[in-house]
């Protein structure tokens, strides 16, 4: 499985871990992915999905 939302395309960030002396190894930022079922098309499915893509999805439903 891919480290990808579905919904918002975000995907893990790399970069550099910084040891107290400065040395500087690669390291990964992973999204936050969460399973959800989530109903598409009259169908509920169960997708990874990360969380900020769930609270936004949640606020636009509540504001209906």
């Amino acid at each position: 499985m891919s480290r990808v939302c579905p919904v918002t395309g975000k995907g893990p960030l790399s970069g550099n871990k910084r040891s107290h002396s400065l040395i500087a190894t690669r390291r990964r930022w992973n999204v936050n992915l969460q399973r959800v079922k989530v109903e598409v098309d009259g169908r509920v499915m169960t997708v990874r999905m990360s969380a900020r893509a769930i609270k936004t999805l949640n606020k636009t439903q509540k504001a209906q």
